[in-house]
């Protein structure tokens, strides 16, 4: 009798564990909870100077993201893109990854992706391009994690192994937290 109850304890306790979402990115619902994320942002616990990058680079061809401080390198994260990974974005809705010289202008709270870093798309020069051609530019193209149904991380091996994102590099959840503290705003982002 006294083994039942012990293994019931157990059980429960398992059961209690498992509910609570240890180890995995605050949920609610379908959707992050941003209260952490947002408060790191008001008291500027965002970033740690110890962790600082000050180049991203991602080569499309090698699905790759290369996070230098200085000349040294400090971390390769494999990574997503748009749906039609190969040239430069031309427009809304081409599901391309734009190519060329940005920067982060933003960090942002994402109750979609966990957390995201805008980059500076659309240029001048993009924007020209894109009336000649009488389109949209697009924008909104930011280095974001996973989305809410992969928020434990279990469904990385399958986003990473294709390109699904509208136009933005996704990388991982625990790639995107190291990202979140060693980059600022102002970094620039090379991408080719």
């Amino acid at each position: 009798m006294i083994i039942t109850y012990i293994k019931q304890i157990f059980s429960t306790l398992l059961v209690l564990f498992v509910l609570s979402g240890c180890n995995s990115p605050q949920v609610k619902g379908n959707q992050y909870s941003l209260k952490e994320c947002k408060q790191e942002m008001l008291d500027a616990h965002d970033y740690l100077p110890g962790e600082k990058i000050d180049r991203i680079v991602v080569i499309k061809k090698e699905r790759k993201m290369y996070l230098y401080q200085g000349s040294k390198l400090k971390s390769v994260f494999p990574v997503s893109l748009g749906k039609n990974p190969i040239g430069h974005k031309i427009k809304r809705g081409d599901n391309r990854t734009p190519e060329g010289q940005f920067w982060i202008h933003r960090k942002l709270c994402s109750p979609k992706y966990y957390r995201s870093l805008c980059i500076s798309y659309p240029r001048p020069q993009d924007k020209l391009r894109a009336a000649a051609r009488g389109v949209n530019p697009g924008g909104d193209i930011t280095i974001h994690a996973q989305p809410t149904w992969n928020a434990d991380g279990k469904g990385d091996k399958y986003t990473l192994a294709r390109n699904w994102t509208q136009g933005c590099i996704a990388v991982t959840n625990s790639a995107m937290n190291q990202l979140w503290y060693a980059v600022r705003e102002g970094v620039p982002v090379t991408i080719k």
